[in-house]
């Protein structure tokens, strides 16, 4: 219990804001590069990529890295860190992502990882010919995708044939070095996707959300799972961290990154509020700061975010997938004055 994995996402976007224009983070290689290095020198082993073609942080025509591609490219320049890839699989076939998964992880030597996100951006599906369907059917398709992956990574041959997806006598070497394949994790807050993920996925991963209302989903998870017969997952969840030494700190950041203004960050709004179902209603002044990310509460001194952290590890949340700005100052800080009391907090529980 008292373990915790710091986690943060790459920034393929150039950043996290959607009214801030110039974060101090470029979307190149070079900078998430240096990051990933230093992240993982000090204290920091899991880094989300998320795959998206279109910037839906700074604007559809805002330059940004494709993340396969530059997952492969950070896994034979690090050692520690674990790369979780997302899976789109409207925009993929699921045996050549098989197959790309199980280079990756060569590349890194067990240390890949995917997230599978069954869709939410319907103009960015047109804009690169993806195949779209409706919000009951993708849940579906994924549990086909994955049952494809995982034939795949195992079987010395492989077939499958179903409503979306047909592999005729496939053959896959060499295997992932992870076995039985890379964790598969997954996010969702939907009927059809909890029933999806607590059979297939190794870890859920949650959207912003304090301890209270990250607990009951921990646990219906849990309950999921042993109704499955399954081994406990592990679960993880985004947020944004505002470290500061004073309360009037914090509240002039968050003020500054929530100051909603008519800027090209926000055009994606209507796609994920319409074509996600969300448990909590999103505003736009949420909607600032990526996935939810204020309402994990991971704001304040130190010495409060550590409680906060302690507190979401009592609810059963192991990673923490955290966004800050600009990245590389604020997690050496986070580094240096969040995490040492983290652990100090969890050693005397």
């Amino acid at each position: 219990m008292n373990n915790v994995r710091f986690g943060f996402w790459m920034p393929i976007f150039g950043g996290w804001l959607r009214n801030v224009d110039d974060e101090k983070m470029a979307a190149t290689f070079d900078y998430n590069k240096r990051l990933a290095q230093r992240a993982e020198q000090i204290g920091f082993d899991i880094s989300l990529l998320a795959e998206l073609n279109l910037n839906d942080i700074k604007g559809a025509t805002a330059p940004m890295l494709e993340c396969w591609t530059t997952a492969a490219a950070i896994a034979s320049v690090t050692e520690k860190v674990e790369l979780m890839n997302a899976i789109r699989p409207g925009f993929r076939l699921p045996a050549i992502t098989a197959k790309m998964s199980a280079n990756i992880d060569h590349v890194s030597n067990g240390r890949f990882s995917l997230n599978i996100v069954s869709a939410w951006w319907e103009q960015e599906m047109r804009e690169y010919g993806g195949t779209w369907v409706a919000h009951d059917q993708r849940y579906e398709r994924t549990r086909e995708f994955i049952e494809v992956m995982q034939g795949m990574w195992t079987e010395e041959e492989f077939s499958y044939e179903g409503s979306y997806y047909k592999v005729e006598k496939a053959h896959l070497e060499p295997k992932p070095v992870s076995k039985p394949w890379p964790k598969l994790y997954a996010g969702g807050e939907s009927e059809d996707a909890k029933k999806m993920i607590s059979r297939f996925c190794d870890g859920y991963l949650m959207h912003g959300d304090p301890p209270e209302n990250a607990r009951p989903k921990v646990e219906e998870m849990e309950r999921r799972r042993r109704e499955l017969g399954l081994e406990p997952m592990v679960y993880g969840i985004a947020a944004y961290v505002v470290c500061r030494k004073s309360d009037a700190e914090v509240k002039k950041e968050i003020d500054r990154i929530c100051d909603v203004k008519d800027t090209a960050g926000y055009f994606g709004f209507k796609d994920f509020t319409t074509q996600s179902q969300l448990e909590r209603e999103l505003s736009l002044r949420d909607y600032s700061v990526s996935n939810r990310g204020l309402r994990t509460g991971l704001t304040g001194t130190p010495e409060q975010i550590a409680e906060r952290i302690i507190e979401f590890r009592k609810a059963g949340v192991e990673i923490f997938l955290m966004q800050m700005s600009p990245m590389m100052e604020e997690m050496e800080r986070f580094a240096e004055e969040v995490m040492p009391l983290v652990t100090e907090g969890l050693r005397v529980q």
